[in-house]
């Protein structure tokens, strides 16, 4: 079916242009020799050209403007940007009559030199064609991960740099076509321009004076040329400049390595949409993770402390340095998103080495450290989740940075590759003493690569300090469950020091008061399964003695993993499900 109709709208498009191209080989009287045909040539192809260098000099950035950001104002600028569009040619003529006809202010001002010269042929042509570029960008630069740019700003690119060095990359396939239909729109204007600029001829208008006072086959030329022309603006579309290999410069061991570890302090606020977050902690160690569910603000928290979050306020303190009020490129911070943030289209080695505040010799260093040397020329799309991880690192690491922030950088790997680069990461900030904030939602990920713990939920914190001491004793059973603990329980104290759970009541001395509300914690690894009716005592030690045997209650085993080397089992006791391992 698709293909049918693919072949019927080809025919349809084809046919005519091969009935041209028959009927020009065989005419004796094309009129290639009829005055005012190059001349008309000419002045489309340069109107269109100016008029083209117009509409990328300004319309890019406004495309840029109206994909970043939406409100009323972006609302009513995309309407009147689009509205040249639904307005037929020769109306839109008149309307720029009224902008610069002989009698309007512009008018007077410019001498009258605004219409029925080169300079209204511009006009008319800009008019019609601007929105196909500004509408093409603007979707183009929706579709640029954020990301990128809020890397660049940490690698030291002010606003304008990233616009032209990071965005219009990134959105160069969707600009590139919206320029090649806006010159052709320009090329082939006809309406607007008759009005406003009937003189000098642009090639539109020369062939209709043609085709109304001589023989149709005096058309035939400036048609010719016109479809040779949009050819050759296509062909030139599709041009692409190689890409050089350069030899690498020199390695060299960042400075970093010989500086002491930094700790990180906030007490940030932001708020982004109706998500509200509130968070402060100040570590003691240099290696800090930051743990919670997905939403839970844990990206918008790293966000802030790279400065690249606009609606965030508060105080960052690196060490003995405040960077709250500085902006990112000045934070001395490297940044790797999820996703790790690379340009598309951008060879490994310009995307580790181009940072303003990168340094080639340290960016060539750490390729070779991090296993990267020979894929200097692949492109992202070339490379797997594990090369791209350590791209990113690398891009990170060669600015010398005073702190890493990494967002969910195993995330997306396999599990073996996963194993490694943790590995890898951990050998890394051994030896080299690297200053790190990780953001996570696995844990065993967090201790492994942390010395303290963060946990965040709903963008607020809900217990932070050192690894060992929150994984031990978890401030509340959503903490714990976050941390991957099982078995955590609310209880509450009886007379006696037992405990009441939703397992049943535990028999355990506590030495608490009666009455008051407690958390306990039944150790997977230390249930054991008897029989119903067996006596606990034969199985190990006293009843009541810690930390051996408590009597927790009859249960039933809901359900069994068997994990190679282990079995994993659910057994609900009373109204809870505990975890044995």
């Amino acid at each position: 079916m698709a293909a049918g109709l693919g072949a019927l709208v080809a025919l349809y498009l084809g046919y005519p242009l091969v009935a041209f191209v028959v009927r020009l080989a065989t005419s004796p009287h094309r009129g290639f020799g009829v005055p005012g045909l190059w001349a008309a040539l000419a002045t489309s192809v340069v109107g269109a050209t100016v008029s083209l260098v117009l509409c990328t000099v300004t319309g890019v950035p406004l495309a840029y403007l109206l994909a970043r950001h939406r409100g009323r104002v972006s609302a009513a600028v995309n309407l009147l940007v689009q509205l040249p569009l639904a307005l037929p040619p020769l109306m839109g003529g008149i309307v720029l009559v009224y902008l610069v006809g002989p009698y309007t202010f512009l008018g007077q001002l410019s001498g009258e030199r605004l219409t029925q010269t080169l300079a209204g042929v511009v006009i008319a042509q800009t008019f019609v064609s601007a929105p196909f570029l500004v509408v093409t960008a603007r979707a183009a630069f929706r579709e640029v991960d954020p990301a990128l740019e809020e890397v660049a700003a940490t690698l030291g690119y002010g606003r304008l740099r990233r616009l032209l060095r990071v965005a219009v990359p990134a959105a160069a396939g969707g600009i590139r076509a919206g320029m090649v239909l806006t010159w052709l729109r320009a090329f082939g204007e006809y309406g607007s321009t008759v009005v406003l600029a009937y003189h000098p001829y642009t090639l539109p208008v020369y062939t209709e004076v043609q085709f109304s006072s001589a023989p149709l086959s005096t058309t035939e030329a400036p048609t010719a040329l016109g479809l040779l022309a949009a050819g050759v603006a296509i062909a030139v579309s599709q041009l692409r400049s190689p890409r050089r290999r350069r030899p690498l410069p020199a390695a060299a061991p960042p400075v970093a390595v010989d500086h002491p570890p930094v700790v990180v302090g906030f007490d940030l606020h932001a708020r982004v949409g109706r998500f509200s977050l509130t968070v402060a902690h100040q570590a003691s160690a240099h290696r800090l993770a930051i743990v919670g569910p997905s939403g839970s603000g844990k990206s918008l928290t790293l966000r802030s402390l790279a400065g690249v979050l606009p609606s965030a306020h508060g105080s960052v303190r690196f060490g003995d340095d405040d960077v709250g009020g500085l902006h990112p490129e000045f934070r001395r911070v490297g940044y790797v998103p999820q996703g790790y943030g690379l340009v598309p289209g951008r060879a490994v080695w310009a995307q580790v080495a181009s940072g303003p505040n990168s340094d080639p010799q340290r960016a060539a260093w750490w390729l070779e450290r991090l296993g990267l040397r020979g894929l200097e020329d692949r492109l992202p799309e070339q490379l797997s989740g594990g090369q791209r991880q350590r791209v990113g690192l690398a891009r990170a690491l060669a600015t010398d940075p005073a702190v890493i922030l990494l967002d969910e950088p195993l995330s997306a790997l396999d599990t073996p590759v996963r194993a490694e680069l943790r590995r890898e990461f951990r050998r890394l900030q051994r030896e080299l003493g690297l200053s790190t904030v990780l953001v996570t939602h696995d844990p065993q990920e967090a201790a492994a690569l942390a010395d303290e713990v963060v946990v965040v939920v709903d963008g607020t914190v809900l217990q932070a300090g050192a690894i060992a001491e929150v994984f031990e004793r978890p401030a509340s059973p959503a903490v714990a469950r976050l941390l991957g603990i099982d078995n955590v329980l609310t209880a509450e104290v009886l007379a006696g020091g037992a405990l009441r759970t939703a397992a049943g009541d535990l028999r355990v001395a506590t030495g608490l008061p009666a009455g008051r509300a407690a958390l306990c914690r039944v150790d997977p690894q230390r249930v054991r399964l008897l029989p119903a009716g067996a006596d606990p005592g034969a199985a190990g030690g006293p009843v009541d003695a810690l930390p051996a045997t408590v009597v927790v209650g009859t249960g039933t085993v809901v359900d069994a993993v068997d994990l190679v080397r282990r079995w994993e089992l659910t057994v609900a006791v009373g109204a809870a499900e505990l975890a044995v391992h």
